[in-house]
């Protein structure tokens, strides 16, 4: 639990949106040798009020370069980017900066040939209606981390549900394919244990969990071995797999997919799978009629 009077913990205002204030902020820090970047210009969380959502879209909207995302990634990066490597027992390099992103952000960039074939990741609505291009900018974020010379990793969760169970079994995989669910508390570990995790450096994937039933699939002690098996994104152009291996991930992705119908491209914005299997509305309308921000063409 969260202790503001912990003697180690150190509370610094910054602005995010300022590059000289990130640098200054790493500068004061005793010792400070990696960060975990959490934050977000843009939310829909239903406890914040419409005057506050509405800032936020129109802030995004009217200065996308502006945002805290296009600014304070790459300065965090550069920030730490000379700093001395951070070297586990054995010579393993581990990253200095975490970024928490968002699954999805490549998918409005795909050409209409693949949208199609993977419809049941491109179809789903975050993507479909992409307030304010909200995930063109995380993704061009990500670009810029990847070339600012620190040692990263990229962690693209997909939908976060507090009524997901936590402390499930994550799946990791790549090429930007991965739909379902995953509980907050359970990306805040994994967001934590990458700070100490070799195979995690240089690599950009997404995750989701699944379900514990009866304890026939509980987390493995590390997600080590897991994240050794993905690819680094200097192999790979940070383009990430090729378009067979990704095909082939997302053929086993949809099977992970939570409800009965399993049909994440017929979700409206705001409406759970369980409302889906029985026909029920969401929280922001119908399919293609929501009450949500859509981007401009």
């Amino acid at each position: 639990m969260f202790d503001p009077t912990n003697e180690l913990l150190t509370i610094r205002q910054t602005d995010l949106g300022s590059e000289s204030d990130i640098i200054a902020a790493l500068s004061d820090a005793k010792q400070c040798d990696a960060a975990i970047w959490a934050a977000t210009g843009f939310t829909d969380a239903p406890d914040q009020s419409i005057v506050d959502q509405l800032k936020a879209v129109f802030g995004l909207a009217t200065n996308a370069r502006g945002t805290i995302d296009a600014v304070g990634i790459p300065a965090l990066g550069e920030g730490l980017a000379n700093t001395p490597q951070r070297i586990r027992e054995g010579g393993a390099v581990l990253p200095k900066v975490i970024m928490l992103s968002s699954a999805g952000v490549t998918r409005p960039d795909w050409s209409e040939e693949k949208k199609l074939e993977l419809e049941g990741c491109a179809g789903i609505p975050i993507v479909r209606l992409n307030p304010f291009g909200i995930l063109g900018v995380k993704a061009q974020s990500e670009e810029k981390l990847r070339n600012c010379g620190v040692d990263y990793t990229i962690f693209r969760p997909c939908g976060l549900n507090d009524n997901w169970s936590p402390n499930q079994r994550p799946i990791f995989s790549q090429g930007d394919i991965a739909v379902g669910r995953i509980n907050r508390q359970d990306v805040a570990k994994i967001l934590v244990d990458l700070l100490t995790i070799p195979e995690a450096t240089g690599k950009t994937f997404e995750g989701i969990s699944i379900a514990n039933s009866e304890g026939y699939y509980p987390p493995s002690p590390s997600i080590g071995p897991a994240l050794e098996r993905l690819a680094l994104d200097s192999d790979t152009g940070g383009k990430g797999p090729s378009e067979e291996v990704v095909r082939a991930t997302f053929a086993i992705m949809q099977q992970l997919l939570p409800g009965e119908k399993q049909d994440a491209a017929g979700l409206a914005m705001g409406q759970t799978y369980e409302q889906l299997d029985k026909d029920e509305e969401g929280r922001l309308g119908v399919r293609g009629t929501e009450e949500a921000p859509i981007r401009s063409t």
